[in-house]
């Protein structure tokens, strides 16, 4: 039986507090809970909420079908709920979800939001995220005039020589205590660590998998 009170993660949202618009619904902004990119707007009303919290899963309200539907039934690109808040006013909401196959648009895109001047450019993730995009896409197609080419190109003997020194300069940053090189230092530690990840085909995503279960 659906309860009112919903934990996902480390947040309790009560149906009854959220404010419907004059048709009953509310927008609903769909977001990856681990990089952070938008992914969809869609509407929700009361039975779809309770039915998104009750099953872990995104249900929304169709306008022009004027019906419920289950995000992914028919693709199988279902979401997993994380999380879900609402804003101040508690008439939008904002769900954190893992989306399945990592498509959530029709047209077989990752995000709904992927359209700049009739270009396809996908929405920004997190910095981290896309750096390593940039550090993949070097990888992947190699420019002589990149040092992250020539890092790559160096194989773990460079990459990991370069980690070591980085890991060091960081921990000297620290005993000096000194702000903006501890920062300028960590940030040249993340690159390394990036391009570390990049050379061995580790996907970043299965860093933040791992960090968002030893926070749980």
């Amino acid at each position: 039986m659906f309860s009112s009170d919903m934990h996902l993660l480390d947040h309790t949202i009560r149906v009854e507090e959220i404010r419907y618009d004059e048709r009953g619904l509310v927008p609903a902004i769909v977001q990856d809970y681990l990089d952070g990119t938008v992914l969809m707007m869609a509407w929700m009303n009361r039975e779809s909420l309770e039915k998104t919290l009750a099953t872990g899963e995104t249900w929304f309200w169709s306008r022009s079908r004027k019906e419920l539907w289950h995000k992914g039934a028919t693709s199988g690109h279902i979401q997993k709920v994380h999380s879900l808040r609402y804003d101040c006013d508690s008439d939008a909401l904002l769900v954190g979800v893992e989306q399945v196959g990592d498509i959530a648009c029709h047209t077989g895109e990752r995000s709904c939001f992927h359209q700049v001047d009739g270009k396809i450019l996908p929405p920004p993730p997190d910095t981290l995220s896309q750096l390593f995009a940039v550090i993949c896409d070097r990888r992947d197609h190699p420019n002589e005039s990149s040092y992250t080419c020539k890092l790559l190109a160096g194989g773990d003997n460079n990459i990991l020589k370069k980690l070591g020194e980085e890991t060091a300069e960081v921990v000297m940053a620290c005993k000096d205590d000194e702000p903006d090189a501890i920062a300028s230092e960590v940030a040249d530690l993340f690159y390394h660590t990036l391009v570390a990840l990049a050379h061995h085909g580790v996907d970043l995503k299965a860093v933040y998998r791992q960090l968002q279960q030893r926070r749980k």
